[in-house]
């Protein structure tokens, strides 16, 4: 949550992929990041978009993206991804990035974004593969596709934490919560074209990677580790 690259690097993907996919300008359009932790992301699409506010429930991370960044069109707000504190239609963009797994009722997340979206609003949505073999909390292989009392035992003996508490969804289980929307996948477009959706810090082009990948979200989409798609209202 605090590496500065890597997070300016998600959010320049977002930024590659929002600019594609809306007409308008983008420093025209008002936008929500659900989950947005310190900031960071925040920060780097403040420098794109009309407005943007992060919203968080980690009272912490809140308080350290309010003070670590000011502009006047970026806010920081406490608050619950279940229940968001703003009128219907109230935002263009909403992103929602690697948040999904560690929210106690996804639905209910889903419907609050599709409510606070205008009409023809559209949400920026990425998302793991509940059978991504590496799990990218505590990088112990398939973690997240193992029954959960198994991934409890499993995580206690390898990390010595005594709950897993993420809960990561299959390709199917994704498409299911994200039903109400217009989905279109740019997941194999940014494995193809990376120099296009600044993804090369994930897949590097002409590599084997690269060439797996392009493969697997060709062929079998639902065995990809991860998911990138936008949502519209």
């Amino acid at each position: 949550m605090h590496d500065v690259e890597s997070r300016r690097q998600k959010a320049n993907t977002m930024v590659a992929v929002l600019r594609e996919c809306i007409s308008a300008p983008l420093n025209n359009q008002t936008l929500l990041n659900v989950g947005g932790s310190t900031g960071i992301i925040d920060d780097y699409l403040s420098e794109h978009f009309l407005s943007v506010i992060g919203i968080d429930i980690d009272e912490k991370a809140i308080k350290s993206a309010s003070e670590k960044f000011s502009k006047e069109n970026l806010s920081f707000e406490v608050g619950d991804a279940m229940s968001l504190p703003y009128k219907n239609e109230t935002f263009d963009v909403v992103i929602s990035s690697h948040i999904y797994e560690h929210v106690p009722d996804v639905n209910k997340m889903m419907a609050e974004i599709y409510r606070v979206l205008k009409k023809d609003g559209v949400c920026y949505f990425a998302g793991c593969n509940r059978l991504k073999w590496d799990e990218p909390h505590y990088h112990l292989p398939l973690l997240s596709a193992i029954p959960v009392p198994l991934a409890h035992i499993y995580l206690r003996i390898f990390r010595g934490v005594d709950h897993y508490y993420e809960r990561h969804l299959s390709y199917w289980g994704l498409k299911r919560i994200v039903k109400e929307f217009n989905v279109t996948d740019y997941t194999q477009k940014t494995v193809l074209e990376p120099e296009k959706y600044g993804t090369e810090y994930m897949v590097k082009p002409g590599s084997l990677k690269a060439k797996v990948a392009g493969w697997v979200t060709k062929y079998f989409i639902w065995l990809s580790p991860g998911y990138i798609w936008v949502l519209k209202k």
